[in-house]
């Protein structure tokens, strides 16, 4: 009996980690002998918490993803070398586990380059100090580095039997990132450091494929892939591979200084369309979350602390509406394809300018791509006995070749309109919307306050110097100045000109902020002409030279350097000549007081009670209670300057809303024509970003702890918590809409009935205790305006809003059919739409 109940554990434990095949073809990634379509979309593990990643996970399969893509972050998990880090939000093994939990695949893009607007394009600092490297290039140093990588993360995905080869859910991993936009920099080394790298990574036997972005020149057996906003006309450089696009932007990173990009749901779902239209088989949307930049983690420089990148999932893990939906929508449309689109090449023929079918066909099945790409016109288009309306810039799919079931121009999901609102706080006997009015303080020392500081001829370099371990660098020096400068008198002045890398400068002089100088995301370098009041004698002169964030792009991006370069020049002296204070001696400061102090964390005896002193250099720490509910929460920075926050020792980033973005570039942004990173922005004139996510799982219910530490001067009792609130529900649909998806049997060749079923409205509440409490616009006719603002149009069923109330109201869901048979026809021959606004509680 015992030998019998071994042979069962045996048994047992072999067949669950039994593998399945992966391989590809022309055609598509090939899973235990199947060609398959997939879907894939990125999440960053360490851009948001342990306890956030099975929502995201599961509103990803939700909304209709096959796949998750993550990159793996050296410098987060090594920054010491062959010191270790995997826990918390690093915990690479556990966020993979909740993806095979959900029954998704994932892709691994190992790297070890990421980019990703990560600090150091995800390089760990300590590569720059090894004797002899130079990164990313045939170079034995870091070639011994990377390949030492690779392989521990490799051995830790076998080790925990993660390859699909294992059982496990990675199906693809990629080695390097990008590198073919920046080779030829590297001249004829690029060519072997790319063999080299292709031969490393299939040297790990991973038993899945590994794939190269950007990579024209990859060798077999990777699979050279696409990144851009379009990739529908891609080619892989062998007859063998598949076409795959592993980055589709679907908006743009934001960066300090700038407004917010956002790219339009019909766009990004013509580009999908597209892809798969011509040929494609694997598409991964960058990012589907885009997520937080905590700490320091942002590269750039000048990338923000949000990483919202206008995802199908907000920073806060919400669904962003109306782009989460359609997009769903079209991944159901494609998915009913599938099994002619990989059986198949497909046969595209011009239908005039502009305009083109797309047909896969086998003996037994059909599928149709009609694409308008015209950037204006819409168009009637004829096909297999048939007449298309098109919309200018839309694809039409249908999985027979006959009805259509989506067109990426008419969107049928729900909208919503999310906000931050204000959360009150007892403060006595009154509400207040401030986090707290008691507040302690700790003022940090202008200029050179460590033992550690230390002493140099002329300027060094920011980066060589710091190794990254603080934002700040203190350069210090005295100038004694002579009783008769004509600058002393009334009238004159003199003036300090400094040359810098960049990212940031403030000029102290004898402890008093007297000025500041700002690069910016595609100019962090700057030279800037300060005037200044110096004094007879002895004159203290301090420069605080900052970084936001380091390169992360580029060839040679780990040369970029920062801080001071000189010359410093004091101007305007005796008979206006010039001192150069450059290769003078000067003192040295790694780091604030502040931080060694670990200040961040609350602790310390040096904190002072009592009101705020609104002033350059100064640390502020008060406690307070977390927001009732479960709602994501945000802080608002109004009032503040620059700085990092924490909250109970774990730093929320960078804040920075005194940096307005330009006034002008935000226009009326039409999904039709071509998408570029600046084509759609909005919040001109504004902070680039005052509202900072604080994850509710570092949250205690009371006695939580928010520290702030503010360069320029601000008022920390004008900071206030705000929760997400969802505002409004819309949806518009029209008669004319097309025959919906979810009319399709589950053999994707045959609708349900023969009697083509009328569009319909489906609102859902997005929380399962949530019910809709109140109709807020109700029209069935020609109404006009978006979410938020709609009225009504010339024609309008007087019945409308009661009918939508008596559906509704006290459900979590309704749905409602579109039609005249629901709600009469107030105007014959007009074709009309239904449009709903709702809220829920």
């Amino acid at each position: 009996m015992v030998m019998m109940m071994r042979l069962l554990i045996v048994s047992v434990l072999v067949a669950a980690v039994v593998g399945v095949n992966v391989t590809y073809d022309h055609r598509a990634v090939v899973i235990d002998g199947r060609r398959r379509v997939l879907v894939s979309g990125s999440i960053h593990y360490p851009r948001s918490t342990p306890d956030m990643w099975p929502g995201l996970i599961q509103k990803s399969k939700d909304g209709g993803l096959d796949v998750i893509e993550t990159y793996v972050f050296w410098n987060l998990h090594e920054p010491v070398r062959n010191q270790y880090d995997f826990e918390g939000r690093k915990d690479l093994v556990k966020f993979i586990k909740l993806v095979a939990d959900a029954d998704l695949f994932v892709h691994l893009r190992i790297g070890p380059y990421v980019c990703a607007e990560w600090n150091y394009g995800g390089f760990p600092l300590w590569l720059h100090f090894i004797p002899g490297i130079v990164l990313r290039t045939d170079n034995e140093p870091f070639k011994a580095e990377m390949k030492r990588f690779t392989a521990k993360i490799v051995n830790m995905m076998k080790g925990e039997n993660l390859y699909a080869s294992q059982g496990g859910p990675i199906i693809l991993s990629q080695i390097e990132n990008e590198y073919g936009n920046i080779d030829s920099s590297y001249g004829p080394a690029a060519k072997s450091y790319i063999k080299w790298a292709a031969s490393m990574a299939t040297s790990l036997d991973t038993g899945v494929p590994w794939v190269m972005c950007q990579q024209r020149d990859a060798p077999n057996p990777i699979i050279d892939t696409c990144n851009g906003f379009y990739c529908d006309g891609y080619k892989p450089n062998a007859e063998n591979k598949p076409t795959m696009w592993t980055e589709n932007w679907t908006g743009w990173f934001l960066s300090f200084g700038g407004a917010v990009p956002y790219r339009p749901s019909e766009d990004i779902a013509f580009a999908v369309a597209r892809f798969y239209q011509r040929g494609g088989t694997f598409q991964n949307y960058y990012m589907y979350h885009g997520g937080t930049n905590f700490g320091r983690t942002t590269g750039g420089p000048f990338i923000a602390t949000s990483y919202d990148y206008d995802a199908p999932l907000d920073e806060y893990g919400a669904p962003r509406q109306p782009k989460w939906g359609h997009l769903k929508d079209l991944h159901k449309a494609i998915k009913l394809c599938e099994d002619v689109l990989v059986a198949t090449d497909p046969t595209t023929t011009s239908l005039g300018q502009n305009l083109e079918v797309s047909v896969y066909k086998t003996s037994s099945t059909c599928a149709a791509f009609l694409a308008n790409f015209d950037t204006q016109k819409d168009a009637t288009v004829n096909y297999n006995g048939n007449s298309y309306r098109l919309p200018a810039w839309s694809v039409s799919i249908l999985p027979d070749c006959k009805n259509v079931v989506y067109n990426t121009a008419k969107i049928n999901s729900v909208t919503t309109i999310r906000r931050f609102v204000a959360t009150s706080f007892k403060d006595g006997l009154s509400d207040s919307k401030a986090i707290s009015s008691e507040w302690s303080y700790v003022s940090e020392p202008v200029g050179i306050s460590s033992n550690d500081a230390f002493n140099r001829p002329g300027l060094v370099e920011q980066i060589n110097t710091t190794a990254d371990q603080s934002d700040y660098l203190w350069y210090s020096i005295s100038a004694d100045i002579k009783g008769n400068e004509p600058f002393l008198h009334d009238g004159y002045q003199t003036t300090l000109h400094v040359k810098s890398l960049g990212h940031v400068l403030h000029l102290f002089i004898n402890g008093q902020l007297v000025g500041s100088a700002i690069g910016n995301a595609g100019h962090p370098g700057f030279t800037k002409d300060i005037s200044v009041v110096l004094k007879s004698g002895n004159n203290k002169i301090d420069l605080l030279s900052l970084t936001v964030g380091l390169q992360n792009y580029g060839a040679f991006f780990d040369k970029t350097g920062a801080g001071i370069t000189g010359p410093v020049e004091l101007e305007g002296l005796t008979n206006g000549s010039t001192v150069d204070l450059s290769s003078q001696r000067w003192t040295y400061q790694i780091g604030l007081e502040g931080e060694s102090l670990g200040l961040n964390t609350g602790g310390s005896s040096l904190w002072v009670s009592g009101s705020p002193k609104i002033q350059p250099l100064t640390w502020y720490k008060t406690s307070f209670d977390a927001p009732s509910g479960d709602n994501p929460i945000a802080i608002d920075f109004t009032g503040m300057g620059k700085g990092e926050a924490w909250v109970n020792g774990q730093s929320i980033g960078r804040y920075w809303p005194s940096y307005i973005a330009p006034s002008g570039g935000c226009s009326a942004c039409s999904y039709k024509g071509p998408y570029s990173s600046s084509k759609c922005l909005k919040n001109c004139g504004k902070p680039s970003q005052k509202l900072y996510h604080v994850p509710r799982s570092w949250l205690k219910p009371s006695g939580n702890v928010l520290v702030l530490f503010e360069e320029i001067g601000g008022d920390p009792t004008q900071i206030s918590f705000t929760t997400q609130e969802l505002e409004s529900l819309c949806a518009q649909v029209s008669e004319s809409h097309s025959l919906p998806v979810e009319a399709w049997s589950q053999d994707n060749t045959t609708r349900k009935s023969h009697t083509k079923p009328k569009p319909r409205i489906l609102l859902e509440c997005p929380h399962p205790n949530q019910v809709i409490s109140l109709i807020k616009f109700a029209s069935f006719g020609t109404p006009q305006g978006k979410c938020g603002s709609f009225s009504h149009g010339y024609c309008r069923s007087p019945n409308a809003l009661s009918i939508i109330q008596k559906a509704c109201i006290g459900s979590r869901t309704c749905n409602i059919e579109v039609s005249t048979a629901a709600f009469g026809d107030p105007c014959i021959g007009v074709v009309k739409s239904l449009v709903v606004e709702a809220s829920c509680a």
